[in-house]
């Protein structure tokens, strides 16, 4: 894993000389070269610069990193990191003249004042790092300034005769990093402020053979520069790894799945819209945005009307798709060869901060184009009907689709986020690997899709005009592993996204002939306090046999009510479907009324019900 994400920093160029950290600067203190203060420059949230770095040291009590600092230390009046600060710019202005400038301001009372007084306008907060500008340039991208730094810096390097180890990275014998870099972008996942180790041995139980600390596990602080700035590349979103497009808005984002970052990186270079997994996890619609799909009611899964220029962005990033496959597909009748096929090899990690260690829960790499084959089988086997079942359910990020697999939130009082992290946390690993492999869904998957499958069920309005709809996205859940569940026995059954009449399950029909009676007595009685559905859904999907004589009667009762109203059209096709369904079942076994259903006869159940639904509002 090392060695993957130093290869990514060495092919992406991001590389950082030792003894320097790329650090967002909040303000500079701008001065001349002649030392007068010309003001504080606050900076936008873009702001990055290569500065100096002491590592751990900068906790110390009485140290603190050279030119880039917090206000409270810059500005201070006194104080051990304040004085230790100024040690340091003293020290270096014998090398770089702005080194000295720097210093004079701040050893100058009235031109100190003004510094002080300046930030307390402009709103700097103590947090804030803040650093030097001179005549314009930042004193942290001065060279003799960098020169400098790279010599000084060896002070506190004890080599000496320390033993050399084979760096794990590179291979090369080196004299290994003591305490290692941390690596920043995990708050948001559990992670500290300053920062998480990748790896350390601060325990007595972590260490082997008498090394101490990080010399267990051997690498060079060059090398591992390499590695820190490819983690801060790949916690940000990996924007190194893609081929940008000018044209088009440019926000990457590294997903968060239950408390967790999502990374990952090929071998070489692409375009975003050649990368499977950020299609197949992240969706169309994550090219242009961040929004996260979330449906209020059952029913509704389709988008909200999109904005005139939210169409017009799509409809130009669909032409320039559309064209650039025309350019490669002329191409190549041209040339007599088929367009280039990506090779190489894709790496994922999810990865969560706790207590200043990064945890990496799952890291796995395989082929590029076996991946692109799993991922394209992601994509057939979720394919269903939508809502109004003229089309297919578009395509949908894992976040909203993890949504699913909860608690009905609306009845939890807690964050989504904070949900899904308590929930999901141990199941959301095997869901990704399975997604990545191919391989079949974890049980829990199935169980916990029914169970907000029926929760929002039985939580539908009476005022609802349409037959209540089992969740689509948690439907198609339930069709995956139903699907790589038979897969994983070699016995293939293909579910349809539609309704399939010869389908060959008692429980898929189960539900089938439920949906029926549920438009059946929409239609005969309109809207109602308590729903058939509501009423018989949970014991029809568990016990049918029990359940659908009680249902049949039910039904003759409608039947006879649209007689009455003399609606003869809609009793000929309520009882052609009734017909269609109940053809299935018969004296045969595997066609006769289920007694009880398991898990796996649960979700045929549901599918089965939704996909009738379906398929009758599609009809009328």
């Amino acid at each position: 894993m090392l060695k993957a994400l130093y290869d990514y920093g060495i092919r992406n160029h991001l590389t950082v000389p030792p003894g320097f950290i790329r650090k967002p600067i909040r303000a500079y203190i701008c001065l001349s070269q002649s030392g007068s203060f010309l003001g504080i420059e606050v900076c936008g949230k873009e702001e990055t610069q290569v500065c100096p770095d002491i590592g751990s040291m900068a906790n110390s009590p009485d140290k603190c990193n050279p030119l880039a600092e917090k206000a409270s230390i810059i500005l201070a009046d006194t104080g051990k990191k304040p004085d230790y600060f100024r040690k340091l710019l003293r020290e270096g202005a014998t090398a770089a003249a702005v080194l000295r400038t720097c210093l004079n301001a701040l050893e100058t009372p009235e031109t100190f004042g003004d510094i002080q007084r300046e930030a307390g306008l402009r709103k700097i907060k103590d947090a804030d790092r803040i650093s030097f500008q001179v005549d314009g340039c930042p004193v942290v991208a001065d060279k003799s300034v960098r020169s400098w730094w790279e010599a000084y810096r060896k002070c506190f390097q004890a080599e000496g005769n320390a033993p050399r180890f084979p760096c794990l990275i590179t291979g090369q014998p080196t004299v290994p990093l003591a305490t290692l870099p941390v690596v920043n972008g995990l708050q948001v996942v559990g992670g500290h402020s300053r920062g998480e180790a990748l790896f350390c041995f601060d325990k007595a139980a972590f260490q082997s053979y008498g090394l101490k600390q990080s010399a267990n596990a051997p690498v060079s602080e060059e090398a591992f520069a390499v590695v820190k700035e490819a983690m801060n590349d790949l916690l940000a979103g990996s924007p190194a790894m893609y081929n940008r497009e000018k044209t088009r808005n440019w926000n990457p984002a590294a997903p968060i799945y239950a408390g967790m970052k999502f990374l990952h990186w090929y071998d070489f270079s692409l375009s975003m819209e050649e990368d499977p997994i950020h299609q197949s996890f992240q969706g169309e619609d994550a090219v242009y945005e961040d929004a996260v799909y979330d449906d209020d009611d059952d029913c509704n899964e389709e988008e909200q009307p999109p904005t005139s220029e939210r169409q017009e962005e799509k409809r130009g990033y669909r032409e320039r798709q559309a064209r650039r496959k025309a350019d490669a597909l002329v191409k190549s009748i041209s040339s007599g060869t088929e367009p280039p096929e990506l090779n190489g090899e894709y790496h994922i990690m999810l990865i969560s901060g706790n207590n200043g260690r990064a945890m990496i829960r799952r890291y796995a790499h395989g082929s590029y184009q076996t991946l692109k084959r799993n991922l394209e089988l992601w994509t057939e086997d979720l394919s269903l009907a939508d809502n109004k079942g003229t089309g297919k359910i578009q395509s949908r990020k894992l976040f909203a689709r993890l949504t699913r697999l909860i608690k009905d939130q609306k009845n939890t009082g807690q964050k989504l986020s904070d949900q899904m992290k308590r929930e999901l946390a141990g199941v959301t690993p095997a869901i990704v690997m399975a997604i990545i492999s191919g391989t079949p869904l974890p049980d829990t998957v199935a169980a916990r899709a029914l169970g907000y499958i029926r929760s929002r069920l039985l939580a539908a309005g009476e005022d609802d005009k349409k037959p209540i709809l089992p969740d689509g996205i948690a439907c198609q859940w339930l069709k995956v592993w139903l699907i790589r569940k038979r897969r994983m026995k070699n016995e293939e059954v293909n579910i349809m996204a539609e309704y399939d009449p010869n389908f060959p399950n008692a429980a898929y029909h189960c539900g089938a002939w439920l949906a029926v009676y549920a438009c059946l007595q929409r239609a005969a009685m309109g809207n109602v306090n308590a729903s058939l559905v509501q009423r018989f859904y949970a014991s029809a999907s568990q016990t049918p046999a029990l359940a659908f004589g009680t249902l049949s009667k039910m039904g003759m009762v409608y039947l006879e009510m649209l007689r009455k109203d003399r609606k003869f059209g809609e009793v000929s096709n309520f009882e052609m479907r009734l017909g269609e369904v109940c053809a299935f079942f018969g004296s045969d076994p595997a066609h006769q009324l289920p007694a009880t259903l398991n898990l796996e006869g649960q979700s045929y159940f549901a599918l089965g019900y939704r996909q009738m639904c379906t398929r009758m509002i599609a009809e009328k």
